[in-house]
């Protein structure tokens, strides 16, 4: 649980160093694995009621890494954001690579160490320190990740975030059973996909749920 806030660290307006070592490539037999979690929500999306009250979660859509009886960890996966692009991640980070191979957006992952980045991406790719989620999804914080992208490699899908939503135990569920959050199976298009706009909506359309009907009042966060 204390890896949560690991990852590559940038210092707004000034270049930084990487806060992980790089390292080679590792096979997956090297890779950790998300908590057990039987019983719980990793894997799966959470969705923000229409009555969230916290304007950093106000419709978001958060991919759950990790969510046990320790707590829950979870990245926003529809919050783009406006003042950071990949080539001046890259040069706070000192890396010194083409960033034109692919087109990548900086994405707010959540209200904790917001400072701290972190790569969710497709599990065809892997890394000593790699967190397996499941056989889709996996999530790297390590700088090579980043050099890898830049060059036009590393895994097929991918999704760079800084910070990351957080929940004590217990803390999840209570805001559950409080009508605060839906959930949802997760997939390719929800996680990683363009339509950053519509992927909320669309999540609630997977529930079977028109958003436009869903009561405002049914408590809050």
């Amino acid at each position: 649980m204390e890896s949560w806030g690991r990852g590559w660290k940038i210092r707004p307006g000034s270049a930084v160093g990487p806060s992980l070592e790089t390292r080679p490539r590792a096979s997956r037999d090297e890779m950790s694995t998300a908590p057990d979690s039987t019983g719980y929500l990793t894997g799966k999306l959470l969705l923000a009621m229409p009555q969230m009250q916290d304007p950093r979660f106000v419709k978001t859509v958060i991919y759950m890494c990790a969510h046990t009886s320790d707590g829950a960890m979870g990245l926003v996966v529809n919050r783009p954001v406006t003042n950071l692009s990949f080539p001046d991640l890259l040069e706070q980070l000192d890396i010194k690579e083409p960033s034109g191979k692919r087109e990548i957006r900086i994405h707010f992952g959540g209200p904790v160490e917001s400072s701290r980045g972190f790569v969710l991406h497709s599990a065809d790719y892997v890394q000593p320190g790699t967190m397996v989620v499941n056989n889709d999804v996996a999530l790297t914080a390590t700088v090579e990740i980043l050099r890898e992208i830049a060059r036009g490699g590393g895994p097929r899908d991918c999704l760079l975030v800084l910070g990351y939503a957080g929940w004590g135990p217990g803390q999840l569920d209570s805001e559950i059973q409080a009508n605060a959050w839906l959930h949802v199976d997760a997939d390719r298009d929800l996680v990683f996909g363009q339509d950053i706009d519509d992927k909320w909506e669309k999540a609630m359309r997977k529930l079977g749920i028109d958003p436009h009907l869903l009561s405002g009042n049914a408590g809050h966060a």
